[in-house]
Formats: structure tokens, sequence, C-alpha cells
């Protein structure tokens, strides 16, 4: 699928499995992009930090995911299936941080 979005359709309005995978297609979509932006903060944030230690925050990682929790909540989302998306996405982005950090203090 390209870039171009196309109108929603909502859910009760998707009258075949075809409507509903054209919708989730669209939506994984956006979810790419927005995967895309935040990766560049965290490229970011590599180039900022120091030392590979810094990568983990323990204190900032609760954080983040007690906010997940409680906004899944709100949105009638499961938060368990929430936290654990949340989860694997830091624990990506603690090693790919480290990585960018180790490389560049060796050189």
């Amino acid at each position: 699928m390209d870039d171009v979005v196309t109108a929603a359709k909502l859910p009760a309005n998707c009258t075949s499995k075809d409507d509903v995978r054209l919708e989730i297609d669209r939506i994984d979509q956006a979810l790419l992009n927005l995967f895309a932006e935040r990766h560049r903060y965290v490229t970011r944030m590599a180039e900022i930090k120091t030392d590979p230690h810094e990568a983990r925050d323990p204190a900032r990682i609760e954080s983040v995911i007690e906010r997940v929790r409680e906004r899944s909540l709100a949105l009638d989302l499961d938060e368990d299936q929430a936290e654990l998306v949340w989860r694997t996405l830091i624990d990506w982005n603690i090693n790919y941080e480290k990585g960018i950090i180790a490389a560049r203090r060796a050189r």
C-alpha cells in the first residue's frame, strides 16, 4: 500500500472481509508512519546521550508504561496488550540506542 490516505470507513459500515482488510491496511500504514517518526526521535536521543547505560532509564520506562495503560483503558483497549507492545518497542529502542552510542564511542 502506498502513502495515499483513503477515507476511513467505520467498522460498522464494513460489509465484507475486503472492506475490513482495506481499513486495517490503511491503519497499518498510519502506524508505520508514526513508528518511523518515533524512530527519528529515538535516533536523535541516541545522538544526545553519551553513555550506553543512559539508554535504560527504569523510572522513565515505568512512567511511560503507566501512562500507556491509563490511556488504553480510556480508549477501551486491552491495557495488557498495549503494555506488551510498548515494552517490546522500548526494549528494541534501548538496544538500538546502546548500539549507536557504543559505535560512536568506539570511533
